[in-house]
């Protein structure tokens, strides 16, 4: 009997070992195959040291604030870092920052939630959209941070319905009588429902962009300036695990200029007609890996930038060596996009085993002149796409910052010179695409003065109503590619 309990715990270590083993090569094979030069990422070191947020006066009930909780107990964790634990219940709170070596951790059935008071979230210098503004700090931010992770079974939610503008048009009629029960503000035309006044004298002078007449006091639109729900900017060694992320004010999770990001098994979720919710936003970012990850959104889902026009240019700033794998996206204007903010540049970028359910474009390149920069040596492999609205495969250098649902094709053939603010994409590959319905399989219209170059499609597969159309590009070549059956 004493040898048995000798032998059980050597037994338990190897079971462990093994298992340990098991993931590890689970985690690896992320980079087999990869047809560029891409580092392993390092995971974020944190001290094993935790604290639970119970043990600093918060109040689990959804209705009492506890911001000053959470800046409490991150301020205990200090300079040495450490785990900051979040039991299962409701956790409202103010903006949370992270330090250095920290990790906020839900555990299973928790949820936190972002107060919708405006008061709580001061308006500072930042970047959105590739440009040098001012918004509203995130809920949960960090900048110039090292070894940082948000991970656990828990819920995040932004509380996005208190911020965002709604189109009547995007809504049922039961949801408009919802959504405008809650009081904002219903301009006579009706076609839009906004969270107060300021936001649609705000939305008056952006147009369809997001940036507001300078003049206007921005404390009478703060609405609109509305922050990205998680926000890392300048940080390294980043995890972002296993939590739900949704109903974000605007993006929902936007890493910018960060170095060796991990993001693994996590979901995100925005209503469908949530304007700018988009899923992820990696932005000028060196070292990615996203994987095994699902999201649900009303705008694009998985999207690389790189900054925007001359402040882009300027910051210049490479997104590259990327590698996104099993994921899936049911709803979004676009599974994955490149830009259209690529004027860093965007390079070394590989998407594989992903799947995009109903999104209004599989794959969706997108840039208009007066950006500039070089997207190149993009690979995508073996993704199934399903009633995809619109295009299974587009490249448009004349977009317009609007969904391709809407977008026209008279970009026009004038021809302009070449200069440092001509975007060019070069050197894509696309293999093992299969797409069952889309209203035309692929379509590229590049610029007469830098065409798109360099794009081959090997062994795919397309039932549309249309096929292919190609402008403005050079050597585009098709290997065993069919639509409804046809060869290309």
């Amino acid at each position: 009997m004493k040898s048995c309990l000798r032998i059980l715990p050597l037994l338990a270590a190897a079971l462990l070992s093994t298992c340990c083993t098991s993931r590890q090569g689970a985690w690896d094979a992320v980079y087999d195959g990869v047809p560029f030069d891409m580092p392993r990422v390092p995971l974020p070191s944190i001290p094993d040291r935790s604290l639970s947020i119970a043990n600093f006066g918060a109040v689990p009930d959804g209705v009492t604030d506890n911001t000053s909780a959470f800046a409490q107990a991150l301020d205990r964790l200090g300079s040495i870092g450490g785990r900051l634990v979040v039991p299962a219940g409701i956790w409202l709170t103010g903006p949370i920052t992270l330090g250095n070596c920290t990790e906020l951790h839900l555990e299973k059935d928790a949820i936190l939630v972002f107060n919708p008071d405006q008061n709580l979230y001061p308006i500072i210098d930042t970047n959105f959209e590739g440009l040098d503004v001012r918004r509203c700090i995130s809920p949960i931010n960090a900048e110039g941070r090292h070894d940082i992770a948000i991970t656990g079974e828990g819920i995040i939610d932004g509380s996005g319905d208190a911020w965002r503008e709604v189109k009547r048009r995007k809504v049922s009629d039961d949801q408009w009588k919802r959504i405008t029960a809650r009081g904002g503000f219903v301009p006579e035309d009706g076609k839009g429902w906004y969270p107060d006044e300021g936001y649609y004298k705000a939305r008056l002078t952006a147009g369809s962009l997001n940036y507001p007449d300078p003049s206007l006091d921005e404390n009478e639109i703060k609405t609109f300036l509305r922050p990205v729900m998680v926000s890392l900017r300048g940080c390294k060694n980043v995890l972002i695990e296993g939590c739900t992320f949704q109903n974000s004010p605007c993006w929902n999770l936007h890493p910018l200029w960060c170095e060796n990001v991990t993001i693994r098994n996590i979901n995100v979720r925005n209503p469908h007609y949530s304007a700018n919710g988009d899923g992820i936003d990696i932005d000028a970012c060196v070292n990615v890996v996203l994987t095994g990850s699902t999201f649900d959104v009303g705008d694009d889902a998985i999207c690389i930038k790189s900054g925007k026009d001359a402040d882009g240019r300027r910051h210049a700033r490479k997104c590259m060596n990327l590698i996104i794998s099993d994921c899936t996206v049911y709803h979004g204007h676009g599974g994955f996009v490149v830009g259209s903010e690529m004027s860093g540049g965007v390079k070394n970028i590989l998407v594989r085993n992903c799947r995009f359910i109903g999104t209004d474009v599989g794959l969706r390149f997108k840039s208009t002149r007066g950006r500039g920069g070089l997207v190149e040596n993009i690979w995508c492999r073996d993704i199934l796409m399903k009633d995809i609205v619109t295009y299974g495969v587009i490249f448009n250098l004349y977009y317009a910052g609007v969904a391709a649902t809407e977008m026209s094709k008279d970009g026009g053939a004038d021809l302009v010179p070449v200069d440092e603010t001509t975007p060019e994409f070069r050197d894509c590959h696309f293999y093992g695409l299969v797409c069952s319905g889309a209203d035309q399989a692929i379509y590229i219209n590049g610029l007469p003065e830098q065409p798109v170059r360099n794009i081959d499609f090997t062994d795919c597969s397309f039932s549309s109503r249309k096929d292919a159309e190609v402008n403005y590009a050079e050597n585009v070549t098709f290997d065993n590619v069919t639509v409804n059956g046809k060869t290309l």
